[in-house]
């Protein structure tokens, strides 16, 4: 369909455009003749992929081929225990992949279920009862207090009509709506002659001209830019693929270069050296990690739910970790999303207020002690009475409530606040709130006299006080008001106007002049006093905090000058974003802190900019159109208590509370469930390391292969995924929330942890080698040794275990007993191998054979030895740090 400006035309041409007749509608030939221009009223579902394609894909991966290949050669050989358990071990690593990522997309599914099911039309003079599906584009659609817009509509019937849009353009009062055509630069939110499909009528009734049908619908668009929306990978599934790839090319060409060494040099029987490779690529691939990073990052989900934040996906909570930049929605979450007045101007008089939120606990404080109380009694006045909320205290919560809205609701706070005794006196007649005027009136009865009080706008009181622009009280008046809105404050102001006694009724004539201007009350929504700490903490974390809010921009400064985000002077708008070019828009959204008269649009135009720029962004958002933005980012939030369900879904993780310092919470559980997986990556490698070593000396040296492939996979998977549990309880490091974050691109293995693997890799399998070949020598039996070497490479795991607690800092410290989950699985691993030694049944299955307890001492050496020698590698590598950032800091000086 042509895409038109409906809002900006007026009711007759769009009727023309369509060629229908608002009281007839369309006949049976124009609703087919459109339904096939057209199509049906619905959004294309995306194709939906078969479980059994989702469990497959877990074994879309090189480290699993490898593993696949060598259960093919071991069923070959005859050897089927092996091939059972190495098949095993890829089935499970496949099914806690399936059970853990198998979030299936509901996104779209929510914006689906957002469309009507019904609509009333009018056709050929007739009113009908249709499937919303059947509604086509030049239907005349008629809508009440309750109903579900079934398309895009331009009004030309309105009767008290409101939309509820909040889910739609983020507004979250109800849109009063009119019929007559606005400018056709309004924005979407401002489009007060058009009703969208999917939201809902709150009151009123109306009629409308369908002007756009599925796709072609704000709501269509939403889904358009979801399908098209990248949701990008996060960095550590993109580092572990790389490590996958890396890794397993490494096995293979060692595994070939030893196939062709054994066969050339050492003439073993074929079988004898396909097992040998196979027990050396088993060895080396790490099967037990992503099982025990599943088990991590799990454990960080639950931790992170404990605290409010729900996350989705396991992966996103290492993403966290990196986030560089956080895009926040101000109201309710940056703030408390309690209006509250911080300040009363009157003509001669200045009060600062106290307190926040609705509970009125707090002080009207004068600017002098001589100020008349009596004016400020009858402003209170005012405000209090001419007011239709209502203020309470929540016997079960013990919150104050209000029922009613937030800006009239702060006003009765203050008039509690105050030490005399403010009346609410009751009506006699009124003029109640719209728009379109600004203002609200009451006529009262107080003192026997009758007073006309209104409560609005202050430049419409400003009018009806001080009709002439010169005159000197108004511009007093003025410097007041420019004063309090350059501080960020919402404006709102009260007047008064003596009438006659025999006064019963008021219109909007008796407003127009003689009207006594009372003062103005400044008002703010507040920051949260935890979200001000938040921010603190973000910024000493190296991570960016970025204010975006539908605000104006003097109020978005003021906010942000308040919550330490921006530089108090600078801050841009989403029209400025609209217009510019992808290379500008990169240099605005790094260099700008705070967006105000922010879009949807604008959130997306952000997280793909600043992700442009290597910046791991995590984004807030609580609307329907919000959800491109929030798929996009690296992170999208969306708001639990106000968020719509599409948000929910489109988004990452959920924050229960709606709270900025529950996202800075969830970092900092990141940045500890990252350290700690860097720790078990340090501490499970070394463990194939020595494994591999062992399987090429005994290749190259023409020796009887150390380990089976079955007891390697005993090793890899149930060993070490066991013990390595306990680093998923480690707590955050101490400085953690002091270093920037990582940048994207940081390899998953440092320089140091590869010297650090190899270290202990060379430890263990030249301590358990040089074991070996003294067994060997004293003629003792294959089975014994094999025994010993399994025991001795737990035990060497177990001791290094405590090594990786801390990576550089001392083992024996005073957090040495903090994690109680450590001793707990080392007492665990114990009773594990002593059953693997000595029960028949485990002798059967791995191939062991029990020894004698003076055996036990070789184990429990090599383990002690390997945790001393690493704690001396620990310390002076302490001292070259050390000596480096010396050296760093004379030099800065």
């Amino acid at each position: 369909m042509e895409r038109k400006q409906w809002h900006a035309e007026q009711e007759e041409e769009v009727l023309q455009y369509f060629s229908v007749d608002k009281s007839q509608g369309l006949d049976g030939e124009d609703v087919a003749r459109n339904l096939g221009t057209h199509g049906r009223n619905v959004l294309p579902k995306p194709e939906k992929v078969p479980e059994w394609r989702k469990f497959l894909g877990h074994f879309n991966d090189v480290l699993i081929y490898v593993l696949l290949a060598a259960a093919v050669v071991t069923a070959a050989l005859g050897h089927f225990i092996d091939t059972a358990v190495i098949l095993a071990v890829a089935i499970i690593n496949a099914m806690i992949g399936y059970v853990q990522e198998n979030r299936a997309e509901k996104a779209l599914e929510g914006i689906q279920n957002m469309l009507s099911s019904n609509a009333t039309v009018v056709r050929e003079g007739r009113r009908l009862e249709i499937p919303a599906d059947e509604v086509v584009p030049g239907d005349i659609v008629l809508f009440k207090a309750g109903d579900r817009l079934p398309a895009d509509v331009r009004l030309i019937e309105a009767n008290n009509l409101k939309v509820e849009e909040s889910a739609l353009t983020g507004e979250s009062l109800a849109v009063k709506k009119q019929t007559a055509a606005i400018g056709s630069d309004a924005v979407l939110g401002d489009q007060v002659n058009m009703a969208f499909s999917g939201t809902s009528i709150s009151s009123g009734s109306g009629r409308g001209i369908v002007v756009a049908t599925g796709e072609q619908t704000e709501l269509g668009k939403i889904n358009t830019s979801m399908v098209e929306t990248e949701q990008l990978q996060t960095p550590l599934l993109r580092q572990t693929a790389q490590f996958g790839k890396t890794i397993s090319f490494i096995i293979l060409l060692i595994a070939a270069v030893s196939f062709i060494y054994g066969y050339v040099f050492h003439d073993y029987p074929t079988t004898e050296l396909l097992l040998a490779v196979i027990s050396l690529a088993v060895a080396a691939i790490p099967e037990g990690l992503p099982a025990i990073l599943s088990i991590i990052l799990a454990l960080g989900v639950q931790t992170m739910a404990g605290n409010n934040a729900i996350v989705k996906n396991l992966p996103s909570v290492e993403t966290l970790g990196a986030v560089s930049v956080i895009c926040s929605d101000k109201t309710g979450t940056l703030t408390r999303n309690e209006m509250t007045v911080t300040s009363i101007d009157l003509q001669d008089a200045a009060y600062s207020v106290t307190g926040t939120g609705y509970a009125p606990h707090g002080e009207i404080v004068a600017g002098r002690k001589n100020d008349d109380p009596s004016t400020l009694k009858a402003f209170l006045t005012c405000i209090k009475t001419v007011n239709e909320t209502s203020l309470w205290k929540n016997g079960e919560t013990g919150q104050w409530e209000i029922s009613g809205e937030p800006t009239e609701g702060c006003l009765l706070t203050v008039a509690e606040k105050a030490e005399a005794d403010i009346p609410a006196l009751p009506p006699i007649d009124k003029i109640p709130f719209d728009s379109a005027y600004k203002y609200m009136a009451y006529l009262v009865e107080t003192d026997g006299a009758k007073r006309l009080y209104i409560k609005g706008a202050p430049d419409r009181l400003l009018d009806m006080a001080y009709p002439e622009a010169d005159d000197e009280d108004r511009v007093e008046w003025e410097k007041k008001l420019a004063r309090i809105a350059g501080e960020g404050k919402r404006v709102l102001g009260a007047a008064y106007k003596d009438m006659p006694p025999e006064t019963s009724e008021i219109t909007h004539e008796d407003l127009t002049r003689g009207m006594n201007l009372l003062g103005f009350a400044g008002i703010i929504d507040p920051p949260r006093e935890e979200a001000i700490l938040a921010v603190e903490e973000s910024k000493r974390a190296g991570i960016n905090v970025k204010m975006i809010t539908g605000d104006h921009k003097d109020t978005a400064i003021a906010i942000g000058r308040q919550l330490g985000i921006g530089d108090g002077q600078q801050a841009i708008e989403g029209r400025e974003l609209d217009g510019m070019t992808d290379d500008e828009l990169a240099r605005a959204a790094m260099e700008y802190d705070i967006f105000a008269r922010t879009s949807p649009q604008n959130k997306l135009q952000l997280v793909t900019a600043l992700q442009a720029q290597g910046q791991i962004t995590s984004m807030t958002g609580d609307g329907v159109n919000d959800a491109p933005a929030l798929k996009r980012a690296d992170i999208g939030v969306a708001m639990g208590i106000k968020g719509t369900e599409v948000s929910k879904e489109a988004a990452r993780m959920i924050l229960v509370d709606d709270n900025f310092e529950t996202i800075v919470k969830a970092v900092r559980e990141g940045r500890r469930v990252y350290d700690n997986l860097k720790k078990t990556i340090l501490f499970i490698l070394p463990t194939n390391g020595a494994e591999a070593f062992l399987i090429l000396a005994a290749l190259m040296f023409g020796l009887t292969m150390p380990l089976t492939p079955v007891q390697i996979l005993w090793v890899n998977m149930v060993v070490s995924v066991t013990v390595s549990l306990a680093l998923a309880f480690e707590k955050l490091e101490p400085n953690s929330m002091k270093r920037p974050p990582r940048p994207p691109e940081t390899r998953l293995l440092s320089g140091y942890y590869i010297f650090r693997i190899a270290l202990v890799s060379l430890l263990v399998g030249g301590g358990i080698l040089l074991v070996n070949l003294e067994l060997h020598d004293q003629g003792y039996p294959a089975e014994v040794i094999k025994t010993i070497t399994l025991q001795s490479i737990v035990f060497a795991q177990l001791f290094h275990l405590y090594n990786c607690r801390s990576e550089v800092d001392f083992a024996l410290n005073r957090n040495f007993f903090t994690n109680r989950i450590a001793f707990m699985v080392s007492g665990l691993l114990i009773l594990l191998q002593v059953g693997v030694t000595y029960l028949p049944f485990m002798n059967t299955i791995l191939g062991t054979v029990p020894i004698a307890l003076e055996y036990w001492l070789i184990p429990i050496a090599i383990g002690i030895s390997v945790f001393i020698l690493i704690e001396i590698e620990k310390w002076i590598t302490r001292s070259i740090i050390k000596r480096r950032s010396i050296r760093a800091d004379e030099a800065e000086a």
